[in-house]
């Protein structure tokens, strides 16, 4: 994450006591706001990423926050007050959700809570007339992710994703190399998500159900998911819990959406298959340490070898040698490998850049860059102004989140194989898998069929 200079602290401070005036006067949502007025935003989910996130955009020009929505006070306010040092004006905390989706002044919204939220927070904040940045993975269901596509489109949406590689210049580079023959034709594609145990949670410590703490609102909490008693280490652990995250596959969402990307957006696959289990971890968990999953369409494959226990492969791998600037990419736990008839392609997710090797052990080509998160937070302040489509829009991601989906339903039904037919999003002959493709509902916490 970039600092802020102090230059800029001072002048945003200066600023401070216009902000407000200025989120007061700013148009109505369904419009796009003009080249030079304050985009007003709203963070819903406080947590670690989210407040990461808001200061992102908080830096940014023109960019005013006005509410951070969470149900924890104390993260609330610890967030307020990040944002009030970079702002100047401190945005108010708020338990309600709705409170911010009923104000129109706010723009956009930020949804950064744990994943069973993201679909019908953003859902709602579509229909209220906001934009929406929503992390990935961006919904836990396949059907959830269609009705997010289709909720953008009919109020006519900006939602991006929090795939923030997409926009990064190096991978527009990478595409583009492969869009114009330069790798051949490719067959097939290795996506790796081969992480230490420090990820994914593992391993997983049995605590006992009790009372929620003071002033938390477990039910709201829960949102979408099957209900439960409260639950220390599901509360601060969700993520590993199928009612709550994909696992480690939510992280490597990103390579799958890179993978997407680099190949020209392709439509779902045919055909998915699953190997693995949770072998080095005997506990409770829920979420494999091994899992080999292996997609099919008509003419390309591509395999995610997903993993949560090797001590040697690192996201930031060192380079070769000192004047190298490329990583080792056998250290590489999160590389995109691309097999064409002319050569492999190397990609890195985090930041690392791409090299093509060609027969005689040569590079053929290559590219390197730092980390382009900004870059994405700008895009989607300059879609919420232009109303074009922002870099990972929710079609795409959506995409990416389905290949997710279906290498979990896959491991979750004893790893079978499994055929999918692309055009209706559903699973052939199968009506046990199926029941994995729809939205999570609960109480009021639901999807309307029609968004």
């Amino acid at each position: 994450m970039s600092q802020i200079t102090r230059r800029e602290f001072v002048r945003k401070s200066a600023q401070g006591a216009t902000l407000a005036a200025t989120a007061a006067a700013a148009i109505p949502p369904a419009r796009a706001a003009a080249a030079g007025e304050t985009v007003v935003l709203a963070l819903i989910g406080a947590g670690g990423r989210g407040r990461s996130v808001i200061q992102g955009f908080a830096s940014l020009e023109n960019v005013a926050v006005k509410y951070v929505c969470d149900l924890e006070e104390a993260r609330g306010n610890a967030a307020a007050s990040a944002l009030e040092k970079i702002q100047g004006v401190r945005p108010k905390v708020t338990r309600e959700m709705r409170e911010v989706f009923d104000d129109k002044d706010v723009h956009g919204v930020v949804v950064a809570t744990p994943e069973q939220w993201h679909a019908l927070a953003a859902i709602w904040a579509c229909q209220a007339g906001k934009d929406v940045y929503v992390e990935k993975c961006i919904c836990r269901k396949v059907e959830e992710g269609r009705r997010m596509v289709q909720a953008a489109r009919k109020h006519q949406r900006i939602v991006q994703a929090g795939t923030q590689h997409r926009s990064g210049p190096y991978m527009a580079a990478a595409s583009r190399y492969i869009r114009d023959g330069q790798l051949g034709e490719v067959f097939y594609v290795k996506v790796c998500n081969m992480l230490p145990t420090v990820y994914g949670g593992y391993p997983q410590a049995t605590v006992a159900d009790s009372d929620p703490p003071p002033g938390l609102d477990w039910d709201q909490w829960l949102g979408p998911a099957p209900e439960r008693p409260y639950n220390a280490q599901v509360h601060r652990n969700w993520h590993g819990w199928w009612d709550f995250s994909g696992g480690n596959s939510s992280d490597g969402i990103h390579q799958l959406d890179l993978a997407r990307m680099l190949l020209g957006e392709p439509p779902h696959p045919k055909s998915v298959e699953c190997v693995g289990g949770r072998w080095r971890h005997v506990d409770e968990g829920e979420m494999p340490d091994v899992q080999i999953v292996n997609f099919q369409w008509d003419r390309l494959a591509m395999s995610f070898e997903n993993t949560g226990f090797t001590p040697v492969l690192t996201k930031t791998p060192a380079k070769i040698s000192a004047g190298d600037r490329m990583p080792n990419w056998l250290q590489s736990s999160t590389r995109i490998e691309v097999y064409g008839t002319k050569g492999v392609m190397y990609l890195g997710r985090h930041f690392l850049g791409w090299q093509v090797l060609v027969p005689g052990n040569k590079i053929a080509a290559e590219q390197f860059e730092a980390n382009p998160e900004q870059l994405h937070f700008q895009n989607f302040v300059d879609c919420i102004r232009s109303r074009k489509r922002p870099n990972a829009d929710v079609e795409p991601a959506h995409m990416g989140a389905t290949l997710e989906h279906l290498g979990n339903i896959s491991y979750r039904l004893g790893n079978r194989k499994l055929v999918f037919d692309p055009e209706s999003e559903k699973f052939v002959g199968n009506d046990q898998a199926n029941e994995h493709l729809k939205a999570a509902a609960r109480n009021q916490y639901r999807i309307p069929d029609e968004v």
